[in-house]
């Protein structure tokens, strides 16, 4: 199911996806960003024709941001519109002000509507981004998959969402969210399923030098970077070099491309000069070895 839609999986990761599916239970992602976490959800939904919902974590999300607002704009409209009919009703307006006409549904609301073609992709990304409160919440909302709403009272999924969550790992998620949910941890691929990857993210690149470039991202994951490039920027740089129409990678290409794979200045600077040239020749004697 994962190949068809271009995600390249291994065989222990595509068995805890099936079970998460089997069993209807969330499946929490953690890995180095760049390994494909995200890209697991959108291969999910585009392959079971689900709809993807996704709530992008940040540091001070809350509950109300991830589940709803009222749309005071609107609101206001309609308070100066009866106000200015003179049929001001306190009690009728006020009961007219908080239904669903006014209400603005983020993410996790969303996910427990009902979906056409069935339970939506609800893709939780990047959890470890906000603090522990939020995560509290998200405990409650994932055991019996519904939301309050005080105006309204309690929304419950008639279908449990499908629920992929991510974390980087920039800090550590609490167990009792963590016992919800299948683990998996996404780690950077072996050479040869960097290698099936670039074949099915960037067809048209040569095998030379498809080869070439997996086996130098490999090499330069071993050296002492702030930021080791993921799979993601494998492809990036791939892409970026048949852009510029490149047969064979060579240092001089290298040098002038690191934006692609690199994006702390420190890390670009350590390759400068000859090492990237030294780079090049291990993973061509890396090649040369499989």
């Amino acid at each position: 199911m994962l190949a068809s839609e271009g995600y390249v999986s291994n065989r222990a990761l595509a068995t805890v996806v099936f079970l998460a599916l089997k069993l209807g239970r969330p499946l929490f992602l953690e890995g180095e960003a760049g390994v494909g976490k995200t890209e697991i959800a959108k291969a999910i939904s585009a392959a079971l024709g689900r709809r993807l919902i996704r709530l992008q974590c940040y540091e001070g999300l809350d509950s109300a941001s991830a589940v709803y607002e009222w749309n005071f704009a609107a609101q206001m409209i309609a308070i100066r519109t009866t106000e200015a009919s003179g049929s001001a009703d306190r009690d009728a307006l006020k009961a007219e002000l908080f239904t669903e006409d006014y209400l603005i549904e983020r993410p996790l609301l969303q996910a427990m509507r009902p979906q056409a073609g069935g339970a939506p992709v609800l893709l939780i990304d990047e959890l470890d981004r906000t603090d522990e409160p939020f995560e509290a919440f998200l405990l409650e909302a994932l055991s019996d998959f519904q939301v309050t709403i005080p105006e309204l009272g309690t929304i419950r999924a008639p279908e449990p969402p499908i629920v992929i969550l991510t974390s980087n790992r920039t800090r550590e998620v609490h167990d009792a969210l963590k016992r919800r949910c299948l683990y998996h941890w996404v780690d950077y691929p072996s050479f040869q399923r960097e290698l099936d990857i670039l074949h099915a993210r960037a067809p048209e690149a040569q095998a030379v030098l498809s080869r070439e470039i997996v086996a130098f991202v490999q090499r330069l994951r071993r050296e002492d970077l702030f930021k080791k490039p993921g799979v993601a920027e494998t492809i990036d740089w791939a892409k970026c070099l048949l852009a510029l129409d490149v047969v064979q990678l060579s240092p001089e290409v290298i040098s002038d491309t690191l934006g692609a794979i690199l994006k702390y200045q420190d890390d670009i600077q350590k390759l400068q000069g000859s090492e990237a040239k030294r780079l090049l020749d291990e993973a061509r004697r890396d090649l040369a070895s499989v």
